[in-house]
């Protein structure tokens, strides 16, 4: 099951053009995902299916290139072009401006021919800037976590016969593409329009786990009334309302996934709930992974109880 077909090519161009006609406004994840038709998770997806970026990138680098065009009469102030393509302040837009086209705003409006003057877009991809400026996987921390409440929903799941990781998962399932790191239960999971959240990696508690199946599962959350399909070989059950505890390092180069997740788990494996008033509950809920991503850190979540 793959992305790239007419009716996601529709709602891509869809958010695509949203977005273009309104550059100058706030641009919700909630918007962009009603009008492309699909969950917030898929319709990031599908954006950057199509365009390459996520929806984010996107709008950031359209808001700065408008901008660096915008600054061309001199007739407008900085802070004007800051606040018109919604920056919060003058001094973040020069931040921006600067990292993105190595020239600060200022200097760039008193550029009187700037014929054949091209800007180096480049802030959006790491592969391309400076290592003095990346950010170095092996400084990966907890940059923060925090509690999410979770209402009573259902979980939609293939289970795996043994595996207890996600390597051992995808060799079992195979891959829709080859190196494509994507699981065929994967990109089912990515094609379900009800999920309340995005597609996660599973690692399910004993009570939740039949005798014969492996611990390792992927699988999506769904509203509690859902009634809808459930694909060849999936499970679908019901999880009860819960805390979340999630972890979440800082952002990493692609490359390095691997290093960036054991560093968090270093840091997991550390941490005492009980200072904050919570204990593990790993009995109502699974430990749950996000889709490992540079630009976001690693995310990982588990279940807790406050303690009484």
């Amino acid at each position: 099951m793959g992305f790239v077909n007419q009716e996601t090519s529709a709602a891509a161009e869809r958010m695509k053009a949203y977005i273009d006609a309104h550059i100058k406004e706030p641009i919700t994840a909630k918007v962009l995902s009603d009008i492309a038709g699909y969950s917030r998770y898929h319709a990031a997806r599908i954006f950057k299916q199509h365009t390459g970026r996520m929806p984010f990138e996107y709008i950031r680098e359209l808001r700065l290139t408008g901008a660096a065009l915008a600054l061309r009469n001199d007739k407008i102030k900085i802070v004007d072009v800051a606040f018109d393509f919604m920056f919060d302040s003058q001094e973040g837009f020069t931040r921006a401006f600067t990292n993105a086209f190595g020239i600060a705003p200022k200097r760039f409006a008193a550029i009187t021919e700037p014929s054949g003057w091209k800007i180096p877009f480049y802030v959006l991809n790491r592969r391309k800037i400076g290592r003095e400026e990346s950010i170095v996987a092996e400084k990966t921390a907890i940059i923060f976590t925090q509690i999410v409440e979770r209402p009573a929903r259902k979980l939609l799941l293939r289970r795996s016969k043994t595996a207890e990781g996600y390597f051992a998962y995808c060799e079992e399932f195979g891959c829709v593409e080859e190196g494509s790191g994507e699981s065929a239960p994967w990109a089912i999971l990515c094609g379900i329009k009800e999920a309340l959240y995005e597609p996660v990696g599973l690692w399910l508690p004993d009570n939740m786990r039949p005798t014969g199946t492996g611990i390792y599962a992927h699988g999506v959350e769904l509203p509690a009334d859902y009634h809808g399909a459930v694909p060849d070989g999936f499970d679908i059950i019901d999880l009860p309302p819960c805390k979340l505890l999630v972890f979440q390092g800082e952002p990493y180069d692609d490359e390095e996934f691997g290093k960036a997740i054991g560093l968090l788990w270093e840091r997991i494996a550390k941490f005492n709930p009980k200072v904050y008033g919570y204990e593990y509950a790993d009995e109502i809920a699974p430990r749950m992974q996000l889709a490992p991503m540079g630009w976001r850190g690693y995310i990982e979540m588990r279940p807790v109880r406050e303690i009484k």
